[in-house]
């Protein structure tokens, strides 16, 4: 993991269209300001686990429907 120092109002660039900028300074807590094209996807931490997750879920739902599926043709078919 890289580690920068930045004071507010100073900014770091990942490749050439990604910009985070250190907005305001409280306390613990840093405000973040990220300039990134739309089709890359950003999230805090919490949000991206928790739709992986979700996806997660939907992958194996998905999948116990096909199992359902090919069991019920393969029982249709054997009549």
């Amino acid at each position: 993991m890289l580690v920068l120092s930045r004071q507010r109002d100073e900014s770091i660039i990942i490749g050439d269209n990604i910009v985070i900028t250190v907005v305001d300074i409280r306390g613990d807590k840093v405000r973040l300001g990220i300039d990134a094209p739309k089709e890359v996807p950003v999230h805090r931490q919490e949000v991206y686990d928790a739709i992986q997750r979700e996806n997660q879920r939907n992958q194996e739902s998905a999948a116990d429907a096909s199992v359902k599926e090919d069991s019920v043709k393969e029982d249709s078919q054997s009549s």
